[in-house]
C-alpha cells in the first residue's frame, strides 16, 4: 500500500513513532467511548498510555540516572503518571498523546530544515574523471593530485578546483552563488568545484587538492555554522537551566502549601499537575535554534554565507557600512586608459612600467603587462623593492626605474608633470628622469549603485569608503555612488586607523561592517564586527578572513543579507515574547484553578507548534 505523501518524507523513527501515535489514538477513542467506570476504565486507557509514552518514561528514567533530571521528559512522566493516580485517565493519555504529535512535528520540522539545506549544499561531487596513462579513470575526488588533467563532461559537477586547459563551456555557479544565470568557461579561465558543467566538455588542471578545494571549505563553513551561537541562543540555554528546576519547586509549593491550609490534597495536586505541563520548555529550545538555522539556510539559498548565528545577529544591528573601493564596488578589472610620454615613446613606456612590475600581482601590475603584451624576461629586472601605498623600484636592464603613485616620485626627488586625467595614475622614472604616466581605469560594477541605495531602505545610516587610490579618483567613485564619507590615498595601516575611529564612533548596541575583497583586506575584515567578503568564489583568504561569504561580486547581496537577519531576528524575538507570555499566562491561570489538562497541553504542544512554524519561515526567506 502506498504512504501518503507526508508519511513517506518521514525517516523510519519518525514513522514508528506516527505509526504509535495512531495506535494510541484508536485505543484512546475506544476508551473513551466504553460504558465502564473505576479500575476497569484504567485497565482500557493503560495500553493507549503505553503506546505513546513508554518512550518518554524511558528517556525521563534515562536522563535521572545520568543526573539530567530536570527536563520536558520529566515533566511530562510526572504530570502524567499524577493525573493517572488522581483517576484523570483521559486527560493523563491526552497529555502524552499530544505532546508525542508535538515532538513528532517538531522531529519532522527540524528534518526539513535539515535536509533542505542539504539539498541546497549537496554539492560534494562523488567522483573525478583523471587522465592516467591514456586512460580516463572514475576516482574519488580526494585521490586526486594537484596538477593532474581531469575531464568534466556536459551534466557533471565540477569535482575540483583547477584551470580550463581545453575546451569551452557554460558553468551553472547557482548551488555557490545564487545566481541563475550561466558563465563561461574557457581555457585559461579559473573553474571551482561545485559548479555543473551545461554544454560542452572541459579538460581541467587541478590546482588545489580536495581538501583544500572551494566545495570543500563552503561544506566546512555551514556544517560548523550552528556551532557560533547568537546572544538568544545562549540566552535560552541559560534559562532553561534554571527555568525547569524553578517550575518544578513552584509545582512542588503549589501542591502542598496550600493543602496544609486547606486539607484539599486532590485539588491542589491536579492544579499543580497542570502547572507542570504547561512549563514544559519545548517552544523556546526548539523554535529559537531552528530560526537561526532556517535563516542561514535561506541566506545560502541567495548565495550567502553567514557563519553562525552570532553574526547574524551582528548583521542586524548594523548601521555603517565601510567599503574598500577596488574590486568591491568596481570590477578590479583594471585597463590602460591613456599613455602620457613626457620623452620617448608610449611603448618604452609601456615596457618599462610591465617589466618594473613583473613581479607584482596587483591589478595594476597585471593591466600594465597586458597593456604592454611583451612577455617578461627576468633576466632583465633585477633588485625589485615594492614600496607599501607607493609603487616599485627596480633595475631594467642596468637602469634604475621608479613606477607607481606621486608619493613615490617625491621620495625619489624627480620632478614629475601631475596627471590630471581621472583613474590610477602610474608614473615612470629612469634614473632620476621623468619619462611619463600611464593611466589605468577601473570601471564600477553595475550594481553598485543600487546596493548603496539598498543599504539605506534597511536601516544603514552611512557608508564609507577607504582606498588606497588618489583622491580625486576615489572621490568621483563617492559621489557617483552615493557614499558619505571617502577616504582616500590610504597605506594599509592608515586603512586599519580610519576604521578604529570609526568603530569607536558607533553607539551602543550598533555594529559596524566592512566589505571587502578578502584578500588585501584581511587586518580589517577581521577587526570589524561583521567582516563581509564580496566575490569570493575561489578565493581562500576571503572564506577564511570574513564573517559573512558573499559567493559573487555582486555587492547588492550586502542589503539581502541584513534583511535576512533582521527577519530572523523578528522571528526569534516574536517566538520568545508569544511563548513566554502564553505560558506564564496559563500558568497563573492554573495556580489559581482557572486552566484544565486540555489548556495545558495546548500551552505546551499548541505554542510549540506555532512556535516551530513560525520559525521554518526563516528558511524561505531569500531576501
Amino acid at each position: 500500500m502506498k504512504l501518503p505523501a507526508f508519511v513517506a518524507d518521514m525517516n523510519k523513527k519518525q514513522q514508528k513513532q506516527f505509526a504509535s501515535i495512531l495506535a494510541a489514538a484508536a485505543l484512546y477513542v475506544i476508551a473513551l467511548l466504553a460504558p465502564l467506570e473505576g479500575w476497569r476504565k484504567l485497565l482500557l486507557f493503560l495500553p493507549a498510555y503505553a503506546a505513546v509514552g513508554w518512550r518518554v518514561l524511558w528517556k525521563a528514567v534515562k536522563n535521572i540516572s545520568r543526573g539530567q533530571v530536570f527536563d520536558e521528559n520529566f515533566l511530562m512522566a510526572v504530570a502524567s503518571i499524577g493525573a493517572m493516580c488522581a483517576g484523570e485517565f483521559s486527560e493523563a493519555v491526552a497529555v502524552m498523546l499530544f505532546y508525542q504529535v508535538g515532538e513528532l512535528f517538531e522531529s519532522c520540522a527540524v528534518g526539513r530544515s535539515r535536509k533542505s539545506i542539504a539539498q541546497l549544499m549537496d554539492i560534494r561531487p562523488d567522483s573525478a574523471n583523471v587522465e592516467r596513462d591514456g586512460e580516463v579513470l572514475s576516482v574519488d575526488p580526494e585521490e586526486v593530485a594537484v596538477g593532474e588533467i581531469i575531464v568534466i563532461r556536459p551534466g557533471e559537477r565540477v569535482p575540483l578546483d583547477g584551470t580550463v586547459v581545453e575546451g569551452s563551456s557554460s558553468v551553472d555557479t547557482t548551488a555557490l552563488t545564487g545566481e541563475p544565470v550561466p558563465r563561461t568557461a574557457k581555457p585559461g579561465d579559473g573553474i571551482v568545484s561545485g559548479c555543473i558543467n551545461l554544454s560542452g566538455a572541459l579538460r581541467v588542471r587541478v590546482e588545489r587538492e580536495f581538501g583544500e578545494s572551494t566545495v570543500a571549505k563552503i561544506l566546512d563553513l555551514v556544517e560548523n555554522a550552528s556551532s557560533r551561537k547568537a546572544r538568544y541562543e545562549n540566552f535560552i540555554t541559560r534559562f532553561a537551566r534554571v527555568y525547569t528546576p524553578a517550575v518544578c519547586a513552584a509545582a512542588v509549593l503549589l501542591a502542598v502549601v496550600p493543602s496544609l491550609f486547606t486539607g484539599d490534597w486532590s485539588e491542589w495536586v491536579s492544579r499543580a499537575l497542570i502547572f507542570l505541563v504547561v512549563s514544559c520548555p519545548c517552544a523556546l529550545v526548539i523554535s529559537v535554534p531552528l530560526s537561526f538555522f532556517g535563516g542561514i539556510g535561506g541566506a545560502s539559498r541567495a548565495g550567502i554565507l553567514i557563519k553562525g548565528g552570532n553574526y547574524m545577529e551582528a548583521l542586524s544591528q548594523v548601521r555603517c557600512v565601510v567599503f574598500d573601493k577596488t574590486g568591491t564596488l568596481t570590477k578590479g578589472s583594471f585597463e590602460v586608459s591613456a599613455v602620457h610620454p613626457a620623452r620617448g615613446g608610449a611603448e618604452e613606456l609601456l615596457e618599462l612600467a610591465a617589466l618594473t612590475e613583473s613581479y607584482s600581482t596587483h591589478p595594476i601590475a597585471e593591466s600594465l603587462r597586458r597593456a604592454w603584451g611583451g612577455t617578461a624576461d627576468e633576466a632583465r629586472v633585477r633588485d625589485v623593492e615594492e614600496i607599501s601605498g607607493k609603487g616599485v623600484i627596480a633595475k631594467v636592464d642596468g637602469r634604475a626605474v621608479a613606477a607607481g603613485n606621486d608619493k613615490l616620485m617625491c621620495q625619489a626627488g624627480v620632478r614629475f608633470e601631475p596627471c590630471a586625467d581621472p583613474g590610477t595614475v602610474v608614473y615612470v622614472a629612469v634614473e632620476g628622469e621623468y619619462l611619463g604616466s600611464v593611466v589605468i581605469s577601473d570601471a564600477l560594477k553595475p550594481q553598485a549603485k543600487e546596493a548603496i541605495a539598498a543599504l539605506k531602505t534597511c536601516g544603514v545610516r552611512s557608508t564609507v569608503m577607504l582606498s588606497g587610490d588618489r583622491k580625486a579618483a576615489a572621490e568621483a567613485v563617492g559621489r557617483e555612488l552615493g557614499i558619505d564619507a571617502v577616504y582616500a590615498e590610504l597605506l594599509p595601516d592608515q586603512k586599519v586607523a580610519h576604521f578604529e575611529n570609526l568603530l569607536r564612533g558607533q553607539g551602543k548596541g550598533e555594529t559596524l561592517a566592512f566589505v571587502g575583497d578578502g584578500i588585501n583586506d584581511a587586518p580589517v575584515l577581521s577587526r570589524a564586527d561583521v567582516g563581509i567578503a564580496m566575490g569570493a568564489l575561489g578565493s581562500d583568504a576571503a572564506i577564511e578572513a570574513a564573517d559573512v561569504v558573499l559567493m559573487d561580486d555582486n555587492p547588492r547581496k550586502i542589503a539581502s543579507a541584513i534583511r535576512i537577519s533582521k527577519r530572523t531576528l523578528g522571528i526569534v524575538k516574536q517566538n520568545i515574547v508569544f511563548a513566554l507570555a502564553v505560558k506564564f499566562v496559563i500558568l497563573a491561570l492554573s495556580a489559581l484553578g482557572l486552566a484544565n489538562m486540555w489548556l495545558a497541553v495546548f500551552g505546551d504542544v499548541g505554542v510549540s507548534i506555532i512556535a516551530i512554524l513560525n520559525a521554518m519561515r526563516a528558511l524561505k526567506f531569500e531576501g
